[in-house]
């Protein structure tokens, strides 16, 4: 045989062999769990979770974004942004251009829609991350049990890859596809059914850069039954049991050592304690500050209070009159100037303490009173709101979540003290795949859980205290907001109200 056969012989074994042995790509996947309080997290009630908790990085300190509600979430980590930048400001906003007379649905793409068009394709106005990977011909996949609004605000652009929830599959194109791989949704069976598509799509070998998914429990069962309900524990169990066929899985393709993951929640959760309490609408129109349930001169969207000529006057007459009610908390308005931390009515706090001081915030926003209560099952926190249970507020016991991180890029069996946020996820996200982070997101790449930091972390925080008062008829309100700062980072921790 002669000698260039040989070599012709022997480079296509090596080159053979590389192609065997080559390396497959570091994936991202980022995993939401609605409404994961940090208590549920134990051996009894989420085994597979707590089990990958133990050997992975856990942040003590995590928070999710004020308004806490799903929406806003969804957009934040989606952005690395707060509503200032993103300008999500609720799961209820108000888009005059839209309807002229009362709040959107943000659970609803429908109404995502009609506000994408409305704005001239503006419904977010920041970048995405799903927008950042396009643009590098890296694809992201969305996979949600949840509302079609909090799947489609994760990659609202599509982006080149796909979103698919059991109401709504995007590009409308691979609908047909997609059921006939997976067949229909079964009752009771939506977190199977996208943990199926995961699998199929997500993990596979020629599967997106970058997935997420989105599982609609603990919350739907929380909010109808309660925490720590039958019900809302037996959601966690399922929950958790789809997690660990994903870890399965990753641990059979022996996939571990290539996918960094992600874990966090929109929000905590609190008991609902509210005794006589009335909508924002009512109390408006109570009090002669709104015509009627449908008149457009005040509009309300959830706790934002929106006044059609922001007549300076008639919000401080608003104010004045939410001061006094037991079950109204912190109370915001705008700042004279940037940079005030207290608003330009007295008694409240800016809009800037809260990152909201976007041109779509309302005049006025309002937040419920809470407690640090227990319920029957023994959870603390309360919030005096009508119902059974649910979230949004400004208390620890909504902001305050879990956050869990694995993979090559982070350390093991690590804690860590420092403030995080939802806002983070993403600027991390980019830096594990060698991707800048835009100056544009207001996160931060979460340094102390890495193995190789970026250059300038900064390792200590403070904590900060605001206060504002204000007096009524027969006594003082009292609003106090701490917020952790790390660097030019202010993670805000709670907000609480006193009377006196």
């Amino acid at each position: 045989m002669n000698k260039i056969l040989i070599a012709i012989i022997t480079a296509s074994t090596l080159l053979q062999a590389s192609a065997q042995t080559k390396q497959p790509e570091t994936r991202t996947l980022i995993v939401f769990f609605d409404g994961l309080r940090p208590d549920y997290i134990t051996p009894e009630a989420m085994p597979n979770l707590h089990a990958f908790k133990k050997r992975s990085a856990y942040g003590k300190s995590h928070h999710s974004v004020f308004p806490t509600v799903t929406r806003v979430n969804s957009a934040s980590y989606a952005t690395g942004s707060y509503p200032v930048t993103h300008g999500l400001m609720g799961n209820a906003v108000f888009f005059p251009e839209v309807v002229n007379n009362k709040s959107l649905n943000t659970g609803d793409a429908e109404d995502l829609f009609k506000i994408g068009e409305a704005t001239g394709g503006k419904l977010l106005t920041t970048t995405s991350l799903g927008e950042i990977l396009q643009s590098l011909g890296k694809k992201m996949m969305v996979f949600s049990s949840g509302s079609t609004g909090q799947a489609y605000l994760q990659n609202h652009t599509i982006s080149g890859g796909a979103i698919i929830n059991p109401a709504m599959i995007l590009p409308a194109t691979i609908k047909d596809s997609i059921f006939k791989d997976l067949g229909p949704v079964q009752a009771g069976g939506k977190h199977k059914w996208v943990t199926d598509a995961l699998i199929k799509y997500g993990l596979s070998d020629d599967g997106p850069l970058v997935s997420a998914i989105w599982y609609s429990d603990p919350d739907g069962s929380a909010h109808a039954k309660g925490i720590g309900s039958p019900e809302a524990m037996a959601s966690i169990k399922t929950v958790d049991a789809e997690f660990g066929r994903i870890v399965a899985e990753l641990e059979n393709k022996g996939l571990t050592r290539y996918n960094n993951i992600l874990i966090s929640t929109d929000h905590g959760f609190t008991t609902h304690v509210g005794q006589n309490t009335k909508s924002l609408n009512q109390l408006l129109i109570d009090n002669g500050f709104k015509q009627s349930a449908t008149s457009d001169d005040v509009v309300t969207a959830g706790g934002a209070i929106y006044i059609k000529n922001h007549d300076p006057e008639l919000i401080k007459k608003i104010v004045t009159v939410l001061r006094p009610l037991e079950y109204i908390g912190a109370i915001f308005t705008k700042g004279v100037k940037a940079g005030d931390t207290k608003g330009f009515v007295e008694g409240t706090l800016s809009f800037e303490t809260i990152h909201w001081n976007h041109s779509r915030a309302a005049d006025i926003l309002v937040d419920a009173n809470w407690d640090d209560r227990k319920n029957s099952a023994g959870y603390a926190g309360a919030t005096f709101l009508p119902g059974v249970a649910g979230h949004g507020s400004i208390s620890n016991w909504d902001i305050h979540i879990p956050l869990i991180v694995s993979g090559p890029a982070f350390k093991n069996t690590f804690e860590s003290e420092l403030p995080t946020s939802n806002v983070d996820l993403a600027p991390t996200v980019l830096y594990t795949l060698n991707i800048p982070v835009p100056a544009t997101m207001d996160g931060r790449i979460m340094n102390e859980f890495l193995r190789k930091p970026a250059p300038g972390a900064i390792t200590k925080a403070k904590k900060e205290t605001i206060v504002t008062t204000a007096g009524y008829a027969g006594g003082t309100y009292k609003l106090t907001l701490e917020r952790t700062v790390l660097g030019k980072y202010r993670y805000v921790d709670r907000a609480r109200t006193e009377r006196k």
